[in-house]
């Protein structure tokens, strides 16, 4: 009943929210010549190798990289460009002319947070649909690695111990175990922010350190109280570290005929299952492992404690991962969607459909936000609703529970496969359906980056004058 209510009550906030916007929306932009052929060749293959790193490195799928990548070639004058796409790899060519000129880049090496992917998605949007604009989503591009937090160390720090005590409270943990999650996911959060100024070759230590560290105090914990509500916690600090949107993309990827892409990703989610287990089990091996348990079917902080949580998630959630602030309502109002929806799942379908079910129901809600214009793009809403519905939290356990030599673990392995290939056919599934949903106006721009070029003024003749000169 309640998730009932607070799925009614979302949906009728969107609904408000989005009638206002179209009574006070100014009148579309109109649309634009999709081909310029003027353009030089270079401009335009830098413009999309710029495009295809960024969006690799934002977490998109391959399928939609690509289609990005050459709706950019399109609006630029060449539509036969050549786009092969990789988790890790770009390669673009196009034909100038007779000749052919490639780039060749390489991806993968950093993580945008999500004021950096907001950015990205809006000047992405412009190039796809405005002619003669290469030069400037270089420029704006250039200017992403430049952008500042929006919140400070201190407050990613605060954020994550109230991520992973809600979390905890997700799982059905005590208030002992609530507590011990908050303390734990601000160790973890500072580990993890100092972890990002070692070289990436050493970031499996972070990850084993990161499990093995709160795993031990939770264990030692489990073991002089005896509750065996405090072991959610083991979990709930190394929610960040789980490779749930990870995996989802990889299942996508494969559902959609990208099998290298798909098979890339699906063995780097594997192996970050595999390191967090290793701590686990470690630390294990040290103090001893109590049954583990997350499918807790009691609520002992009662019944509505799951969905303050939700909020609390959502806020600790987007300020670790830096959103923007105005993004915060909408990312919130997303995961109250999805989690309502999973929990009206779970009690008609059972489990693995509940994320099904929540998967569908939140994919045309980040749509629709994405079209308000304030709204975040549809990934930054995606990404916290992932963490939310934790497809890698079971396949956690069940790879602890495979390396202790458990019974149970290949039926929570099947169970944690299952789930993820619901929530990625729930994403397929809601974005067939809200294709309709899509708006084609340009998106609104933030005051740091220039205006949008005008395609009867660029000056596309000279590559040195429409890589320096500003935009009208």
């Amino acid at each position: 009943m309640i998730a009932v209510a607070v799925l009614a009550a979302s949906l009728l906030v969107l609904w408000l929210v989005l009638r206002r916007r179209t009574r006070t929306t100014a009148v579309p932009t109109p649309a634009m010549p999709l081909r310029d052929h003027a353009t030089p060749a270079g401009v335009v293959l830098d413009s999309l190798a710029q495009v295809g790193e960024a969006m690799i490195d934002s977490g998109y799928p391959v399928s939609m990289v690509r289609s990005a990548v050459q709706d950019v070639a399109t609006a630029n004058g060449f539509p036969s460009a050549e786009v092969v796409v990789f988790p890790t790899a770009l390669f673009v060519s196009v034909d100038d002319d007779g000749a052919t000129q490639t780039r060749a880049v390489s991806a993968g090496r950093q993580s945008y947070l999500l004021h950096h992917v907001d950015v990205i998605d809006r000047v992405v949007k412009v190039g796809r649909v405005r002619s003669g604009s290469s030069a400037w989503v270089n420029r704006q591009l250039a200017k992403v690695s430049e952008l500042s937090m929006p919140f400070s160390s201190t407050q990613r720090v605060l954020a994550y111990a109230l991520t992973s005590a809600a979390i905890a409270v997700l799982l059905g943990s005590s208030w002992l175990g609530v507590a011990l999650a908050a303390v734990l996911g601000a160790g973890v959060g500072t580990l993890l922010l100092l972890g990002e100024r070692i070289p990436s070759g050493y970031s499996a230590l972070v990850i084993v350190g990161a499990a093995l560290g709160s795993s031990l105090i939770v264990l030692l914990v489990a073991r002089a109280s005896a509750d065996s509500g405090v072991l959610p916690s083991l979990v709930a600090p190394l929610v960040i570290l789980l490779p749930g949107g990870l995996l989802t993309t990889a299942v996508i990827e494969l559902a959609t005929g990208h099998i290298m892409s798909g098979s890339a990703r699906a063995a780097a989610g594997a192996m970050r299952l595999l390191l967090l287990a290793v701590g686990i089990v470690s630390a294990g091996a040290l103090v001893g492992v109590p049954t583990i348990d997350l499918n807790v079917a009691s609520e002992p902080l009662g019944p509505f404690a799951p969905w303050i949580a939700v909020a609390v998630f959502g806020l600790g959630i987007t300020v670790y991962q830096c959103a923007r602030p105005a993004s915060i309502p909408w990312i919130v109002l997303v995961l109250y969607v999805a989690y309502g929806a999973q929990v009206i799942g779970d009690v008609l379908f059972g489990g693995v459909l509940s994320a099904l079910i929540g998967a569908i129901a939140m994919t045309p809600v980040a749509v629709l936000v994405a079209r308000h214009r304030s709204g975040p793009p549809a990934i930054v809403s995606f990404l916290p609703a992932f963490w939310l519905l934790v497809p890698g939290g079971l396949g956690l356990v069940g790879v602890t529970e495979a390396l202790g030599g458990s019974a149970g673990a290949g039926t929570t392995l099947v169970t944690t496969i299952g789930t993820m290939i619901a929530i990625a056919l729930g994403v397929l599934i809601g974005l067939a359906a809200s294709s309709s949903l899509r708006g084609s106006r340009l998106p609104q721009l933030f005051d740091f980056l220039e205006p949008v070029p005008d395609p009867e003024s660029t000056p596309a003749s000279d590559p040195s004058t429409a890589a320096t000169s500003p935009s009208n």
